[in-house]
Parts: C-alpha cells; structure tokens; sequence
C-alpha cells in the first residue's frame, strides 16, 4: 500500500496557491487535509472547488497545524515574510513547499534554513521549471550540445501581477487593488525585480551548472507613485563572462498568451553553440555549427515525477531520488545571492560584488 501524504495549504497571499491546490487534488497520493488564511474571504473559491468542509479551513495557523497534522505544508505569504512564516510552521516538523520566491532577503533565506527541523525539508517552487521548453534545455545541455556553459540571457514578466489569478485566469485590477496589493508594497517585498528576477537568477544558475558569479550591476525604474520598481536590468558578472537578468512589469502581453516583444524566456549560449527557449513555447531552438541556421527541436510534454512539484517533491521525499534542481537549497541560494545583491546595486548605483 502505497502512503498518503497529507497537505495543507497556509497563507494565501500569493494566487499560486490556487494552481498548487489543485496540483494536490490531482495527485493520487496527496490528501487536501486543510487550508488556512487570516482572511477568510480569501478560502472561498478553494473551499468550494475541492469541496472542503467548514472543520477543514482554518483562520489561525497553529489550529490547523495542530488539528490537521499535515505531512506538507504548502506556504504562499508574500515575499518579505517568507521567513516569519516558516518560523511559525517548522516547529511542527512538516515538509515546507514555498512559492517563489525563496525569501524577501538573503539573511531570511538562511534564517528559513536554519528554522527547519532534522528530517523536515524545506523546498522552494519556481513555476518556469515545469515548462517543458525549460526541461529540454536542460537536458540538451547535460547531453553537451553546447559545450560548456558561459552564458544566459534572461527577460521575465508579465502585464503585471494583478491582472491574472490562479492558473492565468484574466483579471483587470482596479486602482484600489493595486493600492492595497503587497505586490506593490516595499516592505512586503514588492516589485518587478524581487517578483522575476529570481527566475531569471535561479534557473539560470541551473542552466551554468551553479557555477558563482564575481558581481552584480543592476537598474531600475520605479515609476511616479509608486514604492516598487516595475523595470529592472542586472548584468551579471562571472569569470568567463556576462550574463542578464530583466524583468518587467507592463509586458504588452502575458507570455501565456501572446509572446511580447522582447520575447519572454532565456537565451543559452555554450562554448559550442546557443539554445533559446521562450516561455510556454512547445519548442526550443539550437544553434550550432551543424545548424547555423538554426534547429527547431519540439520539447516533448513533461514526464511524472517532474510536471509539478506536488509531484516531484512527494516522489524525492519516498525514493530519495534528487529533487528538480531549482527546488533545491543550493540552487536556490544561489539565486537569491545574485538577486540581493542585484537589489543592493540598483539602490547604490553601482557595480557590487556578490553577496557571500
């Protein structure tokens, strides 16, 4: 008999809670055991839709740690209490799966990683690795199609973060959304740099094979009005070279549903040729000596235990088989230097060196 594992899904602040619910109620080894906000209004859509009763949802975290005793915690706050709210969880000694990003702050990354319990795993979700265009390059890269690894070019972003909810559904925010979103709140880690730039940084830093760069030049545009950037560039500098990171709010279109210009999604370039793969395109390009012109490869659909990470954290935590690279805390961390360090640049105006 194979085990069910038990979930709950804390703090809806992030509209991805919606998408990794449901991830849950698809799995046949997941039980939805319970869910919990502050604010209540913001459970009804998922109460309804994978048919909870009133014993399961849960406005005071501890009630339902305690009552629902959940194997994996599923956590969705915004980004600057990211840290705060696994301090609150990781006494109980689940698993914790965090939506991106991995923390507001690198201090409240490494402060996450000290919080968790001896058997508990801390795991960070970055949506982008489940496209199957992002595995297939990874992949083609492994299988050394272009060589070694020097750089990657990166721009991610969308209309903005309010005009969508959970699994893309289209959403056009009035004004007093925006005023009262923590997307668009300093202090909770708002802005298009600490919303994107992570992607861009973490997988990445996949990509090269974590190899770490020297320094991190970055700007950015907050517009009149507004606490948070919606416009950053960083150049990041390693020994071999630069690579880019640019993130947008204000995108033409979503990339989900008509590509903008610039295209959004990663540019790979190898010591023997180049490989671009565009977001939610079904397929990626090569570009190498045999192909100057170029190579359109499909990507085949993702396989089990990686289309989601419902999945590839339950089928790592009952074989020990690696989890997904962007998943992981060394990766993650990783990302989260680079991206730091990039918010340290652009509020100094200068080229920084990475932070350690």
């Amino acid at each position: 008999m194979k085990r069910t594992w038990r979930i709950a899904g804390i703090n809806f602040d992030h509209f991805h809670m919606g998408d990794l619910l449901r991830q849950v109620s698809e799995h046949p080894q997941a039980e939805l055991v319970g869910i919990c906000d502050r604010l209540p209004e913001r459970m009804q859509e998922a109460k309804q839709r994978f048919g909870l009763s009133e014993s399961q949802v849960f406005t005071n975290e501890a009630q339902c740690m305690e009552q629902c005793r959940p194997d994996i915690v599923i956590l969705c706050p915004a980004a600057n209490e990211h840290g705060e709210w696994v301090a609150r969880i990781a006494p109980y000694g689940a698993h914790i799966l965090m939506e991106k990003p991995f923390a507001g702050n690198l201090a409240q990354a490494d402060a996450m990683i000290a919080a968790m319990p001896k058997g508990s795993l801390l795991a960070v979700n970055w949506p982008l690795v489940w496209d199957a265009g992002q595995q297939q390059v990874h992949a083609l890269i492994k299988q050394g199609r272009i060589g070694e690894v020097l750089e990657f070019q990166h721009y991610g972003g969308n209309r903005g973060p309010l005009y969508h909810g959970a699994d893309k559904t289209e959403h056009q925010p009035s004004a007093a959304e925006k005023a009262a979103s923590w997307f668009y709140r300093a202090a909770q880690g708002g802005g298009s740099l600490l919303d994107y730039m992570g992607y861009g940084a973490t997988l990445g830093s996949w990509h090269l094979g974590n190899q770490v760069p020297l320094s991190v030049n970055c700007s950015w545009h907050i517009p009149t009005g507004l606490e948070v950037d919606e416009h950053a560039i960083a150049v990041i500098a390693y020994a071999h070279g630069l690579s880019r990171s640019e993130t947008r709010w204000g995108t033409f279109t979503d990339p989900w549903t008509h590509q903008p210009q610039p295209k959004c999604g990663f540019v790979i370039r190898g010591s023997l040729g180049t490989l671009s793969c565009y977001d939610y395109e079904t397929f990626v390009t090569l570009q190498d000596r045999d192909h100057p012109q170029g190579l359109r490869l499909e990507a085949p659909a993702v396989q089990a235990p990686c289309r989601n990470p419902i999945e590839n954290l339950i089928h790592h935590l009952e074989t020990g088989a690696p989890l997904i690279g962007p998943l992981t805390l060394e990766t993650s961390r990783l990302g989260q230097r680079i991206v730091d360090t990039a918010f340290q640049s652009a509020q100094a105006g200068r080229s920084l060196p990475l932070l350690p």
